[in-house]
């Protein structure tokens, strides 16, 4: 579906967000993530058409992105929801689809409306339609948004982080919109929030500093964190000695840490399960070992 090959991007002032990415995303849900900065965003403009590679090469469905014919072609069958979307508060949720579409080559009237009554019933915005943007909540944002990247039935979606700013119940239901989704096409996930990938995606790439560091299924991740995630209850010191504590938990009996790394025998650590989230802080831990 999307071949990525040595792809590099740098900015002026020698800010090279991009350092050679080699990627091949297939169908279903993709997930990419990375710290703020990462990288991500440059990834996701440049597969969408929007900012040239400085240099490499990328094909998006069989699409050429470095002419203009396969750019044309690609965003014909593309839907992009990026991280900032500029609606019009004045148009209603309706009005705001209408105009979409014929942007996207959805003249015929009937056409758009059957999908956009269809697009609105998807993403639970029926009963709000008729309503301002301006008076939508940022989920509801979040929804028309993904409603105006589906529109003309895309074969790819491109999402750039799209539950940063919501409730947890709102993130809950977006998640479970875009693993829907791709039912119907190829997503792209691009976030900074594990837990969004743990839950919708069976493929992942972990960026850093413009660098694909790992690349397979979240469960390949999770495994090269088992036996570096320990349970350790104090009397509520915290614990040292090199380890890393990214839970606290207030018992009866004391403070329940989470912690990864090799703890000291004295301690009686505990060994738990690790997370999607446990495994990515420990590889983010140690791609910054690697660079300083």
């Amino acid at each position: 579906m999307i071949e990525i090959n040595s792809l590099t991007k740098v900015y002026p002032g020698n800010v090279r967000a991009l350092d050679g990415i080699d990627l091949n995303i297939g169908s279903g849900m993709f997930g990419l993530v990375g710290p703020n900065g990462a990288g991500k965003t440059s990834l996701m403009r440049i597969l969408a058409g929007l900012i040239r590679p400085s240099t490499g090469n990328v094909r998006v469905l069989g699409h050429d992105m470095s002419t203009m014919e396969g750019k044309f072609a690609a965003k014909a069958v593309l839907g992009y929801l990026p991280q900032e979307l500029g609606l019009y508060p004045n148009l209603t949720g309706r009005e705001f689809l209408d105009y979409i579409a014929i942007l996207k080559g959805v003249t015929d009237r009937q056409t758009r409306k059957r999908q956009i009554d269809e697009l609105l019933e998807e993403v639970r915005l029926t009963d709000a339609a008729d309503r301002r943007l301006k008076t939508y909540s940022g989920g509801m944002k979040r929804r028309i948004g993904v409603a105006q990247s589906l529109l003309g039935n895309p074969k790819l979606l491109i999402v750039d982080e799209p539950t940063v700013g919501l409730d947890p119940e709102e993130r809950v239901r977006f998640r479970n919109l875009l693993s829907s989704m791709a039912a119907r096409c190829t997503v792209i996930l691009s976030t900074h929030i594990v837990e969004d990938i743990s839950h919708s995606c069976n493929d992942l790439a972990v960026i850093n500093k413009g660098k694909v560091i790992f690349r397979g299924a979240p469960s390949e991740l999770v495994l090269k964190a088992r036996g570096k995630v320990w349970s350790i209850t104090t009397d509520g010191a915290q614990p040292n000695g090199g380890l890393l504590v990214v839970s606290t938990l207030q018992m009866q009996n004391g403070v329940q840490y989470r912690v990864l790394g090799v703890p000291d025998s004295a301690y009686q650590a505990t060994p738990i399960e690790p997370s999607l989230e446990d495994a990515y802080i420990l590889l983010a831990q140690e791609a910054r070992s690697l660079t300083t």
